[in-house]
């Protein structure tokens, strides 16, 4: 049996490599003669790069950059002939965040950025996803020459007294450059379906403060570019992609740079089975999510899709609506303790349980 494993990262346990190892191990233990195609994936979050450079190749160029509260952190640009892809979360990533998370800033994806175009890249693909930022891109704007008559890298905080924003400059920095922000999700900048109220909790930003913080995002965009914060993808990364869009940027869901790059819909063709995985999955997977996206693939190629999780938080019907067959959970096999403390161990023991059903 072909067997086609095209998991995400499991989010502070293991990488997209990681997962797909440790799934391939298990898978083996009960079906050794299962012919295993191993391709991990990434939607624009941790990991983007180095799936890309895993599966292009190209050059790394290491940089240092802003971290969220202006400590310098080590990030690369990868480099595949004229295109160079940077990955949000090297920079700014929520591992980072080690203060306020209002005064945190994505300077540093700006000078990412920069550091692309002044390396000669004609397109520069920033991927989006894991941040620990919410200050609608400000920062971003600043490191690429915007001004302002207030404070643009100081956080969400600094921008309660930013009246007005001039984006040429910036605008000027990226002439002749095509920007692209591979998003992993469809929400707007701010509102109900905001950076801040969607994603605000998990960064840092307690429940009471929402309204305020959202509050300094929705009077931001007004003194820099009002209709595009109600753009799909605005929100994401907490409002960087906000700012890539008032740039000019296209928007393209990162899955779908890394499903061409590693040639997914051709090698799940010759598969009788994917495998795709996450942290945890849930109903906001079907947002740019890596299992979505694998799914849908698996569709057009007419093979079942199953997926491996931390946590599986849907019902079988929204399951399927996803296009996965069937989920399984680490935390239901062998608890949250040791899915936590021993997690690639715990996800070969899953896979291994998978194969006994799903193996011929």
């Amino acid at each position: 049996m072909r067997v086609l494993i095209a998991p995400d990262k499991f989010a502070g346990t293991l990488t997209a490599v990681e997962a797909a190892e440790a799934i391939a191990a298990g898978w083996r233990r009960q079906a050794p003669g299962d012919d295993l195609d191993l391709a991990p994936m990434a939607d624009g979050g941790p990991g983007f790069v180095d799936v890309l450079h895993a599966a292009l190749g190209g050059e790394l160029a290491a940089v240092t950059v802003s971290g969220p509260h202006g400590s310098p952190v080590p990030a690369v640009v990868l480099r595949v002939g004229e295109t160079a892809y940077v990955e949000s979360a090297q920079a700014v990533g929520l591992h980072l965040v080690d203060g306020d998370p209002e005064t945190a800033s994505s300077r540093g994806v700006g000078e990412l950025i920069l550091a692309a175009v002044t390396g000669g890249a004609r397109t520069v693909v920033v991927g989006l996803g894991g941040s620990g930022t919410n200050d609608g891109g400000a920062g971003v704007l600043a490191a690429l020459g915007a001004s302002s008559d207030g404070v643009l890298d100081g956080g969400p905080a600094a921008l309660a007294s930013v009246l007005q924003v001039d984006l040429s400059a910036a605008r000027a920095c990226l002439s002749g450059v095509a920007l692209v922000a591979a998003s992993d999700v469809d929400n707007p900048l701010t509102g109900l379906f905001g950076a801040t109220k969607t994603f605000g909790p998990q960064k840092g930003i307690g429940e009471e403060r929402i309204a305020e913080v959202d509050g300094w995002l929705e009077a931001f965009a007004t003194a820099t570019d009002r209709r595009t914060s109600l753009e799909k993808g605005a929100g994401a990364a907490g409002g960087i992609g906000y700012a890539l869009l008032a740039l000019g940027a296209s928007r393209r869901p990162g899955i779908d740079f890394v499903t061409d790059a590693v040639s997914l819909a051709e090698r799940a063709r010759r598969a009788d089975l994917v495998v795709t995985g996450e942290g945890a999955f849930d109903f906001s997977s079907r947002a740019g999510k890596v299992p979505y996206g694998v799914a849908g693939v698996a569709s057009e190629a007419l093979r079942p899709c199953i997926a491996l999780a931390g946590q599986v938080l849907v019902g079988s019907r929204e399951m399927r609506a996803l296009g996965i067959e069937s989920a399984y959970s680490l935390v239901e096999l062998v608890g949250e303790e040791r899915a936590l403390g021993a997690p690639a161990d715990a996800l070969a023991q899953l896979a291994e349980r998978v194969a006994r059903t799903w193996s011929r």
